[in-house]
């Protein structure tokens, strides 16, 4: 009877914490969509609407004319194709040699290896800012100033050792045990890494490939300083509309939406696969 009583007064506590965490989960998406909402409703919305003092929540009058406007100022697909280019070189090289470089830290144990991971967090501690003086004059000396090459290898400074850390971190909650079966087994070390650990590590490699992506996609300040106006990425050509008479919010904002495109193309495509790595990085097992 007692222990009946007990449920019966639990029940009510559990629905109440779950309605609260739900509250939550809603006040969070709220927040973190509301920005997104609001670059759609300024790109859709006339332009003088746009800079109006009194903003409507919904737009009034919906229009693509801002859209139009975007792509006509500058090289809007030229930029678009840049940056693509150096995004998606970034992250396969990235991912190539931070494999690699996550594999000799996890599993092999050499002199040096603390100071080497010591010191991929000490480069993502640096500012990017800091380093763009050096850069310029180092890209600037090997002849790769206002070259994608040039700002590909800038890209990979930074984008590298969070690619390192971040496999290394999903390498390490892979059992050994497994490799040695498989050698065991007959299979080399190579062998055994590629049959049983690879396949395990897939969705780890699908959600940091989307993280490098998304950093190199949105990165500005070097694709500023390294690239000329006739090979600006799509960061940069956002600029565009700042110009000395003010700013024009509303194709700049069509033009947000236009960026956004492809990097919620690429969630929309590997969404099962970050879910699946992402909860694979989060439990040691």
């Amino acid at each position: 009877m007692a222990a009946s009583n007990a449920q019966a007064l639990a029940r009510p506590r559990k629905k109440k914490s779950k309605l609260g965490w739900n509250l939550l989960g809603l006040l969070v998406f709220a927040t973190a969509g509301f920005p997104v909402y609001w670059m759609l409703n300024t790109a859709l919305k006339p332009a003088k609407d746009a800079i109006d003092p009194d903003p409507h929540f919904f737009p009034r009058t919906l229009t693509t004319e801002n859209f139009r406007r975007a792509l006509d100022i500058g090289d809007f697909w030229g930029a678009i194709g840049r940056s693509l280019i150096v995004s998606v070189v970034v992250v396969v090289i990235g991912i190539a040699v931070g494999l690699l470089a996550a594999l000799a830290i996890s599993r092999f144990a050499f002199r040096g290896r603390k100071i080497v991971i010591i010191g991929i967090l000490a480069v993502q501690m640096v500012p990017l800012v800091a380093m763009i003086i050096p850069v310029f004059l180092l890209l600037n000396d090997l002849g790769q100033y206002d070259k994608l090459t040039g700002l590909i290898l800038t890209y990979l400074t930074f984008i590298l050792p969070f690619t390192v850390w971040t496999l290394r971190g999903f390498i390490v909650n892979v059992p050994k045990e497994l490799e040695e079966a498989a050698m065991v087994d007959g299979c080399s070390r190579t062998g055994a890494f590629v049959r049983v650990v690879f396949p395990l590590l897939a969705p780890g490699m699908v959600a940091t490939s989307v993280y490098g992506f998304i950093q190199a996609w949105n990165e500005y300040l070097y694709a500023l300083m390294l690239m000329s106006q006739n090979h600006q990425t799509a960061t940069v050509w956002l600029s565009n509309f700042t110009t000395q008479h003010g700013t024009e919010f509303a194709p700049m904002m069509a033009g947000s939406t236009m960026m956004a495109v492809p990097i919620v193309a690429l969630f929309l495509l590997v969404q099962r696969k970050m879910a699946a790595g992402l909860t694979a990085g989060a439990v040691k097992g």
